[in-house]
């Protein structure tokens, strides 16, 4: 029996592919829900145990939800050569088509990605079946981000590429009908992990922790804390010539993944705000990520929200941790993506002294209330993800979609939240209970007109 963390309790891998129709449904679906959740996740195949939880191949779960009915769950493995055991690095270099595709899946311009950063993308079908690598007709030169930001306003797909060797980053623009219409590399930019970023109205934002290269971690992902390596937030203007003018501005150490969002305030700050852990909770987390002796009991036990205000006329950042609560996963209403936002949400775990739970967990930034959700006993939700209601008229006017894996019960349920009062709507039951993963999104059926469909 396996003691690796990342291969039992709520993260078993699924053993297999299945398809279920007419699933079973409490409460009532809002008829505005039609279109797909999809959930992708590390699940490698059966008598395969990765090094690092983040080598497991990818998995992505979907439920189809359409006029208050939920019609179909099906899971499929991301079929890419690395499934099948081909190796990322060959003696002709990387092979960008040897992903995991495990971290996250979007849509854009009609067509669904699933992403790991340091790969290409992986194109799917409405049906979760793998068309093949997808590099932008030629114009990815790299890798590409697991977490790609699409601008609200004009339907863009802003995304970035991270290597530990030069260029060390290079970023992109997509129009809305999937055609890169800029690229460029950005100067100032370290080997240091970068694993997701900011758009506001007039910047890109990005991060640079003290998690940088080394070449001395034998687990398939070379990274490590390097206190050498300083944290930094670099603050670049959007348009064609925006990379020449990009500043780096110095922070306190510490590793964020991932952002909640990012703003100008009424002043012209750039205010930027995500979950963070300091050394020690970095130390944690990789352990449980490698499956270390001392691993803590959770991946994520010192991760805590964070606040950033760079002052670009005076050069200065402030920064705070705004919460004791340990999170992760933050999303929010994507229609005030980089615009100042009241809500944001996330999943709650236990802290390093088993304080707090599992549940989902709301924020009012404006006076400072925390909502919580409790999951309830071994039952840990994914990441929310926020469908505005039909007519929404506010900010928080919607719903929080996540998933459950239940261990007691070895089953899942899909819930959906009020993501005004967080209180629950509907279940949807699930014919197997899914493997907690990492992200995903909702797709409504309007994105995929025209992509082959059922």
């Amino acid at each position: 029996m396996t003691s690796k963390p990342y291969l039992i309790g709520h993260f078993e891998p699924a053993v297999d592919e299945i398809s279920a129709t007419g699933l079973p449904v409490e409460g009532t679906l809002p008829p505005e829900l039609t279109g797909r959740l999809v959930r992708n996740g590390h699940n490698p195949k059966p008598g395969v145990t990765p090094a690092h939880w983040f080598k497991g191949s990818g998995m992505v779960h979907g439920i189809r939800l359409r006029d208050g009915r939920a019609e179909w769950y099906r899971n499929r493995w991301v079929r890419t050569p690395a499934l099948d055991g081909a190796p990322y690095m060959t003696e002709n270099g990387p092979d960008l088509t040897a992903s995991t595709a495990g971290t996250h899946i979007v849509e854009h311009a009609g067509r669904l990605l699933a992403l790991c950063e340091a790969n290409f993308p992986f194109a799917l079908t409405p049906e979760l079946d793998t068309v093949g690598a997808h590099d932008f007709d030629g114009r990815l030169r790299g890798a590409m981000t697991a977490h790609p930001r699409t601008d609200p306003v004009t339907g863009e797909l802003h995304f970035f590429g991270s290597s530990p060797f030069p260029p060390y980053l290079l970023y992109y623009v997509a129009d809305a009908h999937g055609q890169v219409i800029h690229s460029a590399e950005v100067p100032g930019a370290t080997a240091s992990l970068k694993h997701d970023f900011a758009l506001t109205d007039h910047h890109v934002v990005f991060i640079e922790g003290t998690v940088t290269f080394d070449a001395t971690e034998h687990s398939g992902v070379p990274y490590g804390w390097d206190d050498r390596q300083p944290a930094r937030i670099g603050v670049m203007p959007r348009g064609s010539d925006g990379a020449a003018r990009v500043r780096w501005f110095p922070v306190e150490p510490g590793s964020a993944l991932h952002v909640a969002n990012a703003y100008e305030d009424a002043r012209g700050r750039v205010v930027l705000e995500a979950p963070t852990v300091d050394r020690e909770g970095f130390r944690l987390s990789w352990n449980w990520w490698v499956g270390a002796p001392d691993r803590g009991a959770e991946p994520v036990v010192r991760s805590f929200a964070r606040r950033w205000v760079i002052d670009l006329a005076a050069g200065t950042v402030g920064e705070e941790t705004v919460d004791d609560l340990a999170i992760e996963f933050p999303t929010l209403n994507d229609a005030f993506a980089g615009t100042e936002n009241r809500y944001q949400y996330a999943v709650s775990f236990p802290d390093e002294k088993g304080f707090g739970g599992y549940g989902i967990v709301k924020y009012d930034r404006m006076t400072g209330a925390r909502l919580l959700h409790e999951a309830g006993d071994a039952r840990l939700p994914s990441e929310a993800v926020f469908v505005p209601a039909a007519g929404a008229t506010g900010e928080d006017d919607g719903y929080l979609l996540t998933v459950v894996s239940d261990l007691k019960q070895n089953a899942s349920q899909l819930l959906v939240l009020d993501a005004s009062g967080l209180d629950r709507i509907a279940t949807v039951h699930l014919p197997r209970r899914v493997t907690a993963g990492i992200h995903g999104s909702w797709i409504p059926d309007t994105a995929l007109d025209g992509a082959a469909s059922d």
